[in-house]
């Protein structure tokens, strides 16, 4: 009541009062919605700095050419697959990388079972004895059984199970090639999900794991055995939608693209692509969370239990070409969807909460100097990933608080 008097009084004080105010809570809004607890942090061996949550140290380690997805082995063993057909290997503390084996092909992903090393190309599953501290050459390696190969999106992302399995992801070629894992499909043109090896019999199979993704790159199993998978939309839909999803891979899971596209809410079908489904909107299968359209999220890789740091996960997001306000790549760079780290949370009902963790990749003009692709926990506050652009090498990133601030909301809360 007395405030209200001095306003009657001094309309001039209250009007700067009230304007005063409107800021304050301008402002606590604006922070509230930005999530401000990121800080500026130093990269060590490079001219750059990150936003962070305080504590953290962040260091580029290695030079590396063209690196992708990183995997441990044996003994501490990190194994970084290229673009430049080179598998890496690097031994704790990871500052060193050699290389192991080159190759003629693109090799991906790498991983380790038991006395083998298994190299993913993107026509082939290849193997060779080994043991820590081995140097096989190319010839070394024969070819377990083909992969559809072919043009357009040619990662294959290769991962061992806790059963023991090998589970490999590969994309569909294009938007809305018509490709599906199953066998009405001509084996080339089986892809567009993730696939099991069945090797029960004297020649091993692939089988249908998960399908109906459109170019899944990040492959990680939980603490229960769950694998989950990013998986990068079409291009076609504009800047804004589809927006990338993360979801729950499970025997028989289907997720519906090329055929279907979720659209502000829903499923619709994706006139892009002619022919029926393999199998009908029902039967899709719902995904975790979200990313924001034109993210391109890729590797995934689940915080070690035991942690403290508030997360689930993290993922590897690169940010692809695409600019406003069509989508197309030839608006303003500074526009394009900015490379980062992002932070997963999951709650108990297996639905998820994607927010910033690491940014500053890319400059107000659009320029980046990294762009994350590769990323792996070492132990319960550590993770390293790789950039395959820029400043190419390996990065380690160290964390001395627990329950970390995150940066930007991303996911939907209405997905």
């Amino acid at each position: 009541m007395a405030l209200d008097s001095r306003f009657n009084q001094r309309p001039a004080f209250a009007a700067a009062n009230l304007a005063l105010f409107a800021l304050i809570a301008s402002s606590s809004l604006n922070a509230q919605q930005n999530h401000d607890g990121l800080v500026p942090v130093d990269v060590a061996n490079t001219n750059h700095q990150l936003m962070a949550p305080p504590g953290t140290t962040i260091s580029k380690v290695a030079d590396l050419a063209v690196p992708r997805l990183i995997s441990l082995g044996r003994d501490g063993e990190m194994f970084i697959g290229s673009q430049a057909g080179r598998v890496y290997r690097l031994s704790p503390p990871y500052e060193q990388g050699e290389i192991l084996v080159r190759f003629d092909d693109y090799p991906h992903s790498v991983s380790q079972r038991g006395e083998k090393l298994y190299v993913a190309t993107t026509d082939a599953l290849l193997a060779a004895d080994y043991r820590p501290g081995d140097k096989p050459g190319e010839n070394d390696f024969a070819r377990v059984v083909r992969i559809p190969g072919g043009g357009g999106h040619s990662s294959r992302t290769l991962v061992t199970g806790p059963d023991e399995r090998l589970y490999v992801a590969l994309g569909i070629q294009g938007n809305c090639s018509n490709q599906y894992i199953g066998d009405d499909y001509r084996f080339e043109n089986q892809r567009g999900g993730i696939m099991v090896l069945d090797e029960r019999g004297d020649s091993p199979q692939w089988q249908p794991y998960a399908t109906g993704l459109r170019n899944p790159v990040g492959l990680a199993f939980d603490h229960q055995g769950t694998l989950y998978a990013t998986n990068n939309g079409p291009d076609h839909w504009g800047y804004e939608e589809p927006r990338e999803v993360l979801v729950r891979a499970e025997q028989g899971n289907f997720f519906g693209m090329p055929w279907f596209q979720w659209i502000e809410g829903e499923y619709r079908r994706d006139d892009c692509i002619n022919g029926e489904s393999p199998r009908p909107v029902e039967d899709i299968s719902n995904f975790v969370a979200t990313f924001p359209a034109r993210s391109a999220p890729m590797d995934l890789s689940f915080v070690p239990q035991g942690s403290s740091l508030g997360l689930d996960a993290v993922v590897a997001v690169r940010g692809s070409w695409a600019t406003k306000p069509d989508g197309g790549a030839s608006g303003d760079p500074a526009t394009r969807r900015e490379p980062l780290i992002a932070g997963i949370a999951l709650d108990s009902s297996g639905n998820g909460q994607i927010h910033e963790l690491l940014t500053g990749f890319q400059d107000e003009q659009g320029n980046r100097w990294a762009r994350p692709v590769g990323i792996a926990f070492t132990d319960s506050s550590t993770f390293y990933f790789t950039s395959d652009s820029g400043e190419t090498g390996l990065y380690r990133v160290s964390f001395a608080n627990d329950n970390l601030a995150m940066g930007n909301l991303l996911s939907k809360p209405d997905d």
